[in-house]
């Protein structure tokens, strides 16, 4: 026997969340009553299940294939005895839910009446708040409504407490659908009952102050004491009520059987309440058809919709954002029962009259973004990698599906946290009448198209809109059919079927742009797809003064799981007074954009691929080529040993006669004197051809190679260095001592792992150990100017790490350390980035000091 409530009506939190109504909140322009409760650590979670009014009883429940409500159905193991006996015991289960439900209904009534008696009283004085006729307007057929269900209340709570499975309870839903005669005189008043509200509260600052603020008593066994509820919202409350108890008659006809004498009398009671809800159907009287028309009243339509997230309250919030032709809508998705209809919440609207885009002498009011360390969303992307490569394992596992779905849980988790916290672009919207609004993108590409779109629509003679709460319910429920964007795009919605994208280098060529009218100051930036949102992943040089810029320019891209490239192009603002304060934020000029879908067909040939995109009348011609991971990764030995790429380090120092590699100390000294204080450096792409000429000059000794230096971009330089470290025919910390980093990093005890690492160090070739330190002390070096360039001691292991430790290609092939080609990326890297990141934090280590320690510690196992 479940624990029964003050009132005598057992507490199942599951049959409650299916008949319950508990949000009021939704008035005006703002959903948040208070916002979304928030975890421990402060991270957003979702609220309880809060159910929205429905539209009809075929939109109110959850429903089956083909459209049919079907019934919910409770926790395996909750029900015994025969069929019979299961769906009579679900049928009192089914009417306590509804008890519950029509107990909160009648204190919203009464919150109701409570401020018309008082209102009555005035009427008659010298200094009315409402004349009499307005009263009886705003509140017609109220007390008659909440009389009827205050008796069925009455009559119905003694079935449930002494519940008798041969008992009958259909004679009272008939009563009280015989007397829905009430409710159509209510609904006949309604659009004038909300029209004189609003007058009213318009006219009278003591009647806004009411109508705003009414108090609704909780359940008596609830501890919340009362809600804060709007009379607008509460006026709704009858309209909703008549589709909610159909709905529950539609239950119960399922589990009463049809030879129960209960159920001709539940027949007949559905009959009356469906009868009764088509004819307002049919005359058009349900007031909340109004929100789908303008004030002009034209159709309003679907525009764009999309996930964004939004910064409210200092945390970060994934919202739904819906564009209709005249207004925006911020909403975000409600949690609700398993096999329940899934409804958005309202959190904001603005009509397209009022919004207004930021300028950028306006960004010292905006409130400042917070960005996450880099290295903490690089081992999130790691982390999701080695999930990926654990299920592909399970997939093909004998019992593996339980565990793949637990995984993959667990991915979404992972790749939903990544999708929130990576953004990093703002996009800030103002109400004209104070209110702003700041969203971050990780695309400026995403934020131009939103922009874009908005600023179309408000070329129209569009006229500022205020809706009712009823017109925002409505149009808020509408969003969940209209919706064009179904899930977060990360990749554990995405079917198994569908394409999982291109995972090693993309190569891009920019060749040049034609169709621009006047001269401009131009360059491009190109964008892929990562782990389900678009990254910026490199830009041209700027070429000035022209309508026909020859860029020729070669990048590496890396892709992670990508299926489309994107294309921006400038114009450059060279006006320091137009520069924005805000660091993230791009205020040079989009002249045009696109993008191509990477077809692994068409791209995984080994021959160049020449393409144009075209955008607003400019036409950007590019090649491009793809080589996979596998490929990419491989340490492939120079054939040449008289250059110094692909060369065993021993053998260029020995040649060099010197400790250091002769290009890796000029490339250091190079980045230590002109792009120590660059953003992103070692993290942002240089130039392919610009490093392709610094290798070819390295690798012939070129005597000009220190002008060339001096005149080349500095991230071109050191991607020199990164590209020289990543061919070295083995790792520089070497394939022998690889089993042992890895173990060594794992240890717990720090005066171990000390001793160890110490140990490896020590173990090292003289060539490579001095070239190690060099390489940590210039590292270290970088990390000071963290808030200058953004380059943390993790981010800088994150980039130097898999390319220091990587194991060559002779060593993979013994399958000790990767087992497929998919596993790659994932397997080990975070030990790689770990082992370097724990010599970047250690004090400094010099040469002399390694060779004078003499400890013992043995690498073998």
């Amino acid at each position: 026997m479940e624990p029964l409530s003050a009132r005598g009506l057992p507490r199942l939190s599951w049959i409650d969340t299916l008949y319950s109504n508990f949000n009021y909140n939704t008035d005006g322009y703002e959903g948040d009553g208070g916002e979304d409760g928030k975890s421990q650590d402060g991270s957003e979670t979702l609220p309880f299940i809060d159910e929205s009014p429905t539209m009809s009883p075929q939109m109110g429940g959850p429903q089956g294939p083909d459209g049919d409500m079907v019934s919910p159905t409770p926790p395996d193991g909750l029900l015994p005895g025969g069929d019979a006996d299961k769906g009579l015991e679900m049928k009192r289960l089914v009417l306590s839910g509804f008890l519950a439900s029509e107990e909160i209904y009648i204190n919203q009534l009464e919150a109701l009446l409570l401020p018309m008696r008082p209102l009555r009283a005035t009427a008659t004085t010298s200094q009315p708040v409402l004349t009499l006729q307005q009263i009886d307007t705003i509140f017609y057929k109220i007390q008659d409504i909440f009389e009827i269900h205050k008796d069925f209340y009455d009559a119905l709570l003694p079935h449930i407490q002494h519940w008798d499975h041969q008992g009958t309870v259909g004679h009272l839903f008939q009563r009280l659908a015989s007397q829905l005669g009430v409710y159509k005189a209510f609904v006949d008043n309604y659009k004038v009952a909300l029209e004189t509200a609003e007058k009213c509260s318009q006219a009278n600052l003591q009647f806004q102050k009411i109508s705003v603020d009414l108090k609704v008593k909780g359940p008596k066994d609830s501890k919340d004491c009362s809600t804060t509820v709007s009379m607008e919202a509460l006026l709704y409350k009858p309209i909703d009520r008549v589709t909610r108890s159909t709905l529950v008659l539609h239950d119960l006809l399922k589990h009463t059987p049809p030879d129960h004498p209960d159920f001709p009398l539940l027949q007949d009671a559905l009959r009356i309440s469906q009868n009764f809800l088509s004819s307002i159907n049919e005359e058009n009287l349900d007031p909340r058809r109004t929100a789908v028309t303008t004030p002009k009243g034209e159709a309003r339509q679907l525009v764009k919709d999309g996930f964004l997230v939004e910064v409210s309250e200092s945390s970060r919030k994934l919202r739904h954002i819906f564009l209709f032709t005249d207004l925006l809508l911020c909403a975000k998705m409600k949690k609700t029962a398993v096999g329940r209809h899934q409804q958005y919440e309202c959190k904001w609207y603005l009509p397209l009259a009022d919004l207004a885009f930021q300028t950028s002498d306006e960004s010292d009011s905006c409130p400042s973004v917070q960005v996450l360390p880099e290295h903490e969303i690089e081992e999130m992307k790691i982390k999701i990698s080695v999930l990926k490569s654990e299920i592909q394992k399970e997939k093909k596992a004998p019992k593996g599906q339980s565990r793949v779905e637990r995984l993959r849980k667990k991915m979404n988790e992972q790749e939903s946290w990544l999708l929130m916290h990576s953004p990093t672009i703002p996009f800030r919207i103002h109400n004209k009448h104070g209110k702003s609004y700041l969203f971050l993108l990780s695309s400026d590409y995403e934020r131009s198209e939103w922009r874009e779109t908005i600023q179309k629509l408000q070329r129209k003679d569009l006229q500022a809109c205020v809706l009712t709460s009823v017109e925002l319910q409505v149009l808020t429920s509408s969003c969940f059919k209209l919706r064009t964007v179904h899930n977060i795009p990360v990749t554990s919605n995405k079917d198994d079927e569908e394409t999982p994208g291109l995972y090693g280098f993309l190569h891009v060529i920019v060749h040049s742009a034609k169709g621009f009218k006047e001269s401009a100051n131009l360059y491009c930036t190109l964008e892929v797809d990562s782990f389900g949102y678009f990254v910026s992943k490199a830009k041209t040089r700027v070429f000035r003064d022209t309508t026909e810029p020859q860029w020729n320019e070669e990048f590496e891209i890396e892709l992670e799981g990508s299926q489309y490239l994107r294309i921006l192009c400038y114009e450059k603002c060279y006006d320091k007074s137009k520069l924005n304060k805000d660091d993230n934020e791009i205020v040079d000029k989009i002249m045009g954009k696109g993008q191509v879908q990477l077809d692994p067909q068409t791209v995984q040939s080994k021959n160049w691929t020449m393409d144009v995109i075209e955008m607003n009348g400019i036409k950007v011609e590019f090649s491009m080529k793809f080589t996979s991971r596998d490929l990419s990764l491989k340490r492939t030995p120079s054939k040449k040993q008289s250059g110094v790429f692909g060369v065993k380090i021993s053998v260029v120092t020995k040649r060099e006669r010197s400790k250091v590699p002769y290009i890796v100390r000029q490339c250091i000294e190079e980045v230590e004197k002109r792009g120590i204080d660059e953003v992103g450096i070692y993290r942002i792409s240089g130039v392919a051809t610009d490093i392709q000429a610094l290798k070819s000059a390295f690798d012939t000794n070129t005597k000009d190679i220190l002008v060339m230096l001096s005149d080349m971009d500095i991230n071109a330089i050191a991607g020199t260095l990164k590209l020289y470290f990543r061919e070295l025919p083995e790792p520089l910390l070497t394939d022998r001592l690889y089993p042992a980093f890895m173990e060594g990093i794992a240890l717990s005890d720090p005066a171990a792992k000390q001793n160890c690492m110490m140990h490896l160090l020590r173990s090292l070739p003289e060539p490579n150990l001095m070239t190690f330190l060099t390489l940590l002390e210039h590292l270290k070096r970088v990390a000071q100017k963290e808030p200058i360039n953004k380059m943390s001691l993790h981010n800088l292991a994150t980039v130097f790490g898999p390319t220091l430790l990587r194991p060559s290609e002779a060593e993979t092939a013994k399958g000790q350390h990767i087992t497929s080609a998919s596993d790659i990326w994932s397997h080990d890297v975070m030990a790689q980035v770990q082992v370097l990141l724990y010599y970047l934090q250690h004090p400094p280590i010099s040469f002399a000091e390694l060779k004078r320690n003499t400890l013992y510690f043995s690498t073998d196992g």
